[in-house]
Protein backbone atom coordinates (compact mmCIF):
# COMPACT_ATOMS: atom_id res chain seq x y z
CA UNK A 1 0.00 0.00 0.00
CA UNK A 2 1.54 3.29 -1.20
CA UNK A 3 0.66 6.36 1.04
CA UNK A 4 0.87 9.63 0.00
CA UNK A 5 1.64 10.78 3.50
CA UNK A 6 5.20 12.86 3.02
CA UNK A 7 5.26 14.12 6.65
CA UNK A 8 8.29 10.78 7.02
CA UNK A 9 10.71 10.39 4.49
CA UNK A 10 13.28 8.30 5.54
CA UNK A 11 13.65 4.64 7.19
CA UNK A 12 15.78 3.32 9.33
CA UNK A 13 17.10 -0.96 9.41
CA UNK A 14 19.59 -1.84 12.28
CA UNK A 15 21.27 -4.62 11.46
CA UNK A 16 24.14 -5.33 13.06
CA UNK A 17 22.97 -8.16 15.12
CA UNK A 18 24.68 -11.22 15.33
CA UNK A 19 22.32 -14.01 14.65
CA UNK A 20 23.41 -16.37 16.96
CA UNK A 21 20.45 -18.13 17.01
CA UNK A 22 20.89 -19.63 14.03
CA UNK A 23 24.38 -20.63 13.98
CA UNK A 24 26.36 -22.45 12.36
CA UNK A 25 24.14 -20.90 9.20
CA UNK A 26 24.70 -17.30 9.81
CA UNK A 27 28.31 -18.19 10.84
CA UNK A 28 29.68 -16.26 7.56
CA UNK A 29 26.42 -14.88 6.37
CA UNK A 30 24.54 -12.14 7.89
CA UNK A 31 21.23 -13.55 9.62
CA UNK A 32 19.40 -10.71 7.53
CA UNK A 33 20.24 -12.80 4.10
CA UNK A 34 18.53 -16.23 5.23
CA UNK A 35 16.08 -16.64 1.99
CA UNK A 36 12.61 -16.35 2.34
CA UNK A 37 11.39 -18.32 -0.57
CA UNK A 38 13.39 -16.14 -3.36
CA UNK A 39 14.47 -12.99 -1.50
CA UNK A 40 16.89 -12.49 1.54
CA UNK A 41 14.57 -11.27 4.61
CA UNK A 42 16.28 -8.07 4.42
CA UNK A 43 14.57 -7.39 0.75
CA UNK A 44 11.34 -7.74 1.82
CA UNK A 45 11.97 -4.76 5.10
CA UNK A 46 13.40 -2.60 2.71
CA UNK A 47 10.24 -3.13 0.29
CA UNK A 48 8.09 -2.31 2.98
CA UNK A 49 9.58 0.73 3.94
CA UNK A 50 9.37 2.32 0.09
CA UNK A 51 5.69 1.12 -0.64
CA UNK A 52 4.89 4.10 1.75
CA UNK A 53 7.10 6.48 0.20
CA UNK A 54 10.52 6.29 2.69
CA UNK A 55 13.31 6.00 -0.52
CA UNK A 56 15.75 6.99 1.72
CA UNK A 57 16.81 3.82 3.79
CA UNK A 58 19.47 4.14 6.14
CA UNK A 59 21.01 0.33 7.37
CA UNK A 60 22.81 0.46 11.06
CA UNK A 61 25.35 -2.42 9.85
CA UNK A 62 28.15 -3.95 11.87
CA UNK A 63 30.79 -6.15 10.84
CA UNK A 64 30.51 -9.26 8.72
CA UNK A 65 27.65 -7.43 7.07
CA UNK A 66 29.03 -6.86 3.63
CA UNK A 67 26.49 -8.82 1.88
CA UNK A 68 23.88 -6.71 2.60
CA UNK A 69 25.20 -3.75 1.04
CA UNK A 70 26.50 -6.22 -2.08
CA UNK A 71 22.92 -7.25 -2.58
CA UNK A 72 21.09 -3.77 -3.00
CA UNK A 73 24.18 -2.92 -4.97
CA UNK A 74 24.78 -3.37 -9.18
CA UNK A 75 26.34 -6.54 -10.68
CA UNK A 76 27.35 -5.12 -14.06
CA UNK A 77 28.55 -8.41 -15.31
CA UNK A 78 25.91 -10.50 -14.16
CA UNK A 79 23.56 -8.06 -15.30
CA UNK A 80 25.33 -8.57 -19.15
CA UNK A 81 25.37 -12.21 -18.47
CA UNK A 82 21.33 -12.70 -18.04
CA UNK A 83 20.86 -10.12 -20.57
CA UNK A 84 22.91 -11.96 -23.50
CA UNK A 85 20.86 -15.18 -22.70
CA UNK A 86 18.01 -13.32 -22.97
CA UNK A 87 16.91 -14.62 -18.96
CA UNK A 88 14.81 -11.26 -18.28
CA UNK A 89 12.57 -12.56 -15.91
CA UNK A 90 15.96 -13.16 -13.69
CA UNK A 91 17.57 -9.56 -14.94
CA UNK A 92 14.29 -7.98 -13.43
CA UNK A 93 14.32 -9.69 -10.26
CA UNK A 94 18.45 -9.28 -9.43
CA UNK A 95 18.02 -5.43 -10.80
CA UNK A 96 14.68 -4.72 -8.48
CA UNK A 97 16.59 -4.83 -5.22
CA UNK A 98 19.43 -2.61 -6.41
CA UNK A 99 16.46 0.08 -7.82
CA UNK A 100 14.43 -0.15 -4.54
CA UNK A 101 15.58 3.36 -3.26
CA UNK A 102 19.04 5.67 -1.99
CA UNK A 103 20.38 3.25 0.86
CA UNK A 104 22.61 4.29 3.21
CA UNK A 105 25.03 2.68 5.44
CA UNK A 106 26.79 3.69 9.10
CA UNK A 107 28.42 1.24 11.90
CA UNK A 108 27.20 0.85 15.03
CA UNK A 109 30.40 0.51 16.02
CA UNK A 110 29.82 -1.24 19.69
CA UNK A 111 27.20 -3.01 20.13
CA UNK A 112 25.16 -1.10 23.27
CA UNK A 113 21.61 -2.10 22.15
CA UNK A 114 19.22 -0.78 19.77
CA UNK A 115 18.49 2.63 21.23
CA UNK A 116 22.26 3.18 20.50
CA UNK A 117 21.67 1.81 17.29
CA UNK A 118 19.25 4.18 16.54
CA UNK A 119 20.98 6.96 17.66
CA UNK A 120 23.62 6.47 15.26
CA UNK A 121 21.14 7.49 12.92
CA UNK A 122 20.85 11.46 13.81
CA UNK A 123 22.91 12.87 11.73
CA UNK A 124 21.27 11.26 8.74
CA UNK A 125 17.53 12.03 9.57
CA UNK A 126 18.10 15.13 11.39
CA UNK A 127 15.33 16.98 12.61
CA UNK A 128 12.60 15.31 11.27
CA UNK A 129 10.31 11.98 12.48
CA UNK A 130 10.98 8.78 10.72
CA UNK A 131 10.49 5.08 10.97
CA UNK A 132 12.72 2.48 12.10
CA UNK A 133 12.39 -1.36 10.60
CA UNK A 134 13.44 -3.99 12.76
CA UNK A 135 15.24 -6.55 10.07
CA UNK A 136 14.07 -9.66 12.24
CA UNK A 137 10.03 -8.71 11.32
CA UNK A 138 8.25 -9.00 8.34
CA UNK A 139 5.08 -7.70 7.90
CA UNK A 140 2.54 -9.09 4.94
CA UNK A 141 3.11 -6.76 2.00
CA UNK A 142 -1.25 -6.25 1.54
CA UNK A 143 -1.10 -4.92 5.17
CA UNK A 144 -1.14 -1.10 6.18
CA UNK A 145 0.56 -1.11 9.56
CA UNK A 146 3.56 1.13 8.80
CA UNK A 147 1.26 3.75 6.43
CA UNK A 148 -1.26 3.98 9.64
CA UNK A 149 1.85 4.38 11.74
CA UNK A 150 2.91 7.73 9.90
CA UNK A 151 -0.62 8.59 9.46
CA UNK A 152 -0.94 8.28 13.72
CA UNK A 153 2.52 10.31 13.80
CA UNK A 154 1.35 13.12 11.49
CA UNK A 155 -1.80 13.61 13.59
CA UNK A 156 0.03 13.77 16.96
CA UNK A 157 3.14 14.55 16.90
CA UNK A 158 4.75 11.89 19.20
CA UNK A 159 6.11 8.87 18.35
CA UNK A 160 4.50 5.70 17.41
CA UNK A 161 4.99 2.08 18.25
CA UNK A 162 3.64 -1.43 17.01
CA UNK A 163 1.67 -3.61 18.98
CA UNK A 164 0.56 -6.91 18.68
CA UNK A 165 -1.62 -9.10 21.12
CA UNK A 166 0.46 -12.29 22.67
CA UNK A 167 -0.51 -14.89 25.17
CA UNK A 168 0.76 -13.41 28.67
CA UNK A 169 3.00 -16.25 29.46
CA UNK A 170 4.87 -14.71 26.36
CA UNK A 171 5.15 -11.33 27.19
CA UNK A 172 8.28 -11.93 29.15
CA UNK A 173 10.37 -11.84 25.69
CA UNK A 174 9.06 -8.26 24.06
CA UNK A 175 8.86 -4.83 25.29
CA UNK A 176 5.14 -4.29 26.92
CA UNK A 177 3.00 -1.74 26.96
CA UNK A 178 0.49 -0.10 29.48
CA UNK A 179 -2.17 1.75 27.20
CA UNK A 180 -5.34 3.53 26.93
CA UNK A 181 -8.03 4.04 24.00
CA UNK A 182 -6.76 6.87 21.42
CA UNK A 183 -9.59 7.18 19.08
CA UNK A 184 -10.87 5.02 16.62
CA UNK A 185 -10.26 0.84 17.45
CA UNK A 186 -6.51 -0.39 16.99
CA UNK A 187 -4.90 3.10 18.50
CA UNK A 188 -3.74 3.81 21.60
CA UNK A 189 -2.04 5.93 23.92
CA UNK A 190 1.10 4.54 25.44
CA UNK A 191 1.50 5.70 29.16
CA UNK A 192 4.53 4.23 29.81
CA UNK A 193 7.07 1.13 28.91
CA UNK A 194 8.62 -2.36 30.21
CA UNK A 195 11.49 -3.76 28.78
CA UNK A 196 10.85 -7.99 29.57
CA UNK A 197 8.52 -8.01 32.23
CA UNK A 198 8.45 -10.55 34.23
CA UNK A 199 5.30 -12.75 33.90
CA UNK A 200 2.53 -11.27 36.25
CA UNK A 201 4.41 -8.22 36.21
CA UNK A 202 3.35 -6.89 32.85
CA UNK A 203 1.11 -4.16 32.43
CA UNK A 204 -1.05 -5.67 29.53
CA UNK A 205 -0.64 -8.09 26.67
CA UNK A 206 0.45 -5.72 24.28
CA UNK A 207 4.33 -6.54 22.98
CA UNK A 208 6.06 -4.16 20.72
CA UNK A 209 7.08 -5.52 17.68
CA UNK A 210 10.25 -4.01 14.76
CA UNK A 211 8.42 -0.83 13.78
CA UNK A 212 8.53 2.36 15.08
CA UNK A 213 7.84 5.94 13.99
CA UNK A 214 9.84 8.13 16.16
CA UNK A 215 9.80 12.11 16.78
CA UNK A 216 13.26 13.48 16.51
CA UNK A 217 12.98 14.47 20.09
CA UNK A 218 14.30 10.72 20.73
CA UNK A 219 17.67 11.72 20.05
CA UNK A 220 18.25 13.97 22.76
CA UNK A 221 16.81 11.60 24.87
CA UNK A 222 18.53 8.52 23.78
CA UNK A 223 21.80 10.68 24.77
CA UNK A 224 21.06 10.67 28.20
CA UNK A 225 20.01 7.28 28.42
CA UNK A 226 22.21 5.03 30.30
CA UNK A 227 22.39 1.58 29.89
CA UNK A 228 19.26 -0.54 31.14
CA UNK A 229 18.44 -4.39 30.92
CA UNK A 230 21.32 -6.14 29.44
CA UNK A 231 23.58 -3.16 29.91
CA UNK A 232 22.03 -2.07 26.58
CA UNK A 233 20.77 1.32 25.88
CA UNK A 234 17.05 0.66 25.47
CA UNK A 235 15.00 2.15 22.61
CA UNK A 236 12.21 1.23 25.37
CA UNK A 237 13.64 3.38 28.03
CA UNK A 238 13.70 6.54 26.07
CA UNK A 239 10.35 6.10 24.61
CA UNK A 240 8.93 5.99 28.58
CA UNK A 241 10.44 9.45 28.92
CA UNK A 242 8.93 10.89 25.78
CA UNK A 243 5.50 9.08 27.08
CA UNK A 244 5.58 10.98 30.73
CA UNK A 245 7.02 14.55 29.24
CA UNK A 246 5.61 17.34 27.78
CA UNK A 247 6.29 19.88 25.01
CA UNK A 248 6.98 19.42 21.51
CA UNK A 249 7.78 15.62 20.18
CA UNK A 250 6.23 14.38 23.47
CA UNK A 251 3.93 11.58 23.65
CA UNK A 252 3.92 7.71 22.71
CA UNK A 253 0.68 6.49 20.80
CA UNK A 254 0.35 2.61 19.16
CA UNK A 255 -1.20 0.99 16.52
CA UNK A 256 -2.47 -2.67 17.21
CA UNK A 257 -1.57 -5.25 14.77
CA UNK A 258 -4.13 -7.74 14.06
CA UNK A 259 -2.40 -9.10 10.37
CA UNK A 260 0.86 -11.45 9.22
CA UNK A 261 4.05 -11.20 10.95
CA UNK A 262 6.46 -13.35 11.24
CA UNK A 263 10.11 -12.81 13.44
CA UNK A 264 12.57 -14.11 11.14
CA UNK A 265 14.55 -14.07 14.03
CA UNK A 266 13.06 -17.39 15.55
CA UNK A 267 13.52 -20.41 13.76
CA UNK A 268 10.03 -21.94 13.91
CA UNK A 269 8.08 -18.17 12.52
CA UNK A 270 11.05 -18.27 10.05
CA UNK A 271 10.04 -21.42 8.18
CA UNK A 272 6.35 -20.55 9.15
CA UNK A 273 7.09 -17.19 6.83
CA UNK A 274 8.96 -19.30 4.24
CA UNK A 275 5.70 -21.72 3.66
CA UNK A 276 2.99 -18.85 3.66
CA UNK A 277 4.86 -16.69 1.19
CA UNK A 278 5.44 -19.84 -0.78
CA UNK A 279 2.19 -20.74 -0.45
CA UNK A 280 0.84 -17.23 -1.81
CA UNK A 281 3.53 -16.77 -4.60
CA UNK A 282 2.46 -17.51 -8.31
CA UNK A 283 4.86 -19.61 -9.32
CA UNK A 284 5.30 -21.77 -6.32
CA UNK A 285 1.82 -21.73 -4.46
CA UNK A 286 -0.14 -23.93 -6.59
CA UNK A 287 2.04 -26.93 -6.03
CA UNK A 288 2.59 -26.55 -3.22
CA UNK A 289 -0.39 -26.24 -1.70
CA UNK A 290 -1.95 -29.08 -3.48
CA UNK A 291 1.44 -31.30 -1.83
CA UNK A 292 0.70 -29.61 1.86
CA UNK A 293 -2.18 -31.52 2.69
CA UNK A 294 -0.84 -34.94 1.64
CA UNK A 295 2.51 -34.48 3.75
CA UNK A 296 0.50 -32.92 6.89
CA UNK A 297 -1.39 -36.22 7.02
CA UNK A 298 1.50 -37.95 6.62
CA UNK A 299 2.82 -37.01 9.94
CA UNK A 300 -0.42 -37.67 11.52
CA UNK A 301 0.42 -41.63 11.34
Amino acid sequence: MTSNNCTVRKAVIPVAGLGTRFLPATKAMPKEMLPVVDKPAIQYVVEEAVNVGLHDVLMITGRNKRALEDHFDRVPALEATLEAKGDTAKLESIQAASNLGDIHYVRQGDPKGLGHAVLRAKQHVGDEPFAVLLGDDLINAQDSLLSDMIDLQARTGGSVVALIEVEPSQISAYGCADVEPFGEDGFVRVKGLVEKPAVGEAPSNLAVIGRYVLHPAVFEVLEKTEPGRGGEIQLTDALQVLAESDGEGSGVYGVVFRGRRYDTGDKLSYLKACVELACDSDDLGPGLRDWLPGFASRLGK
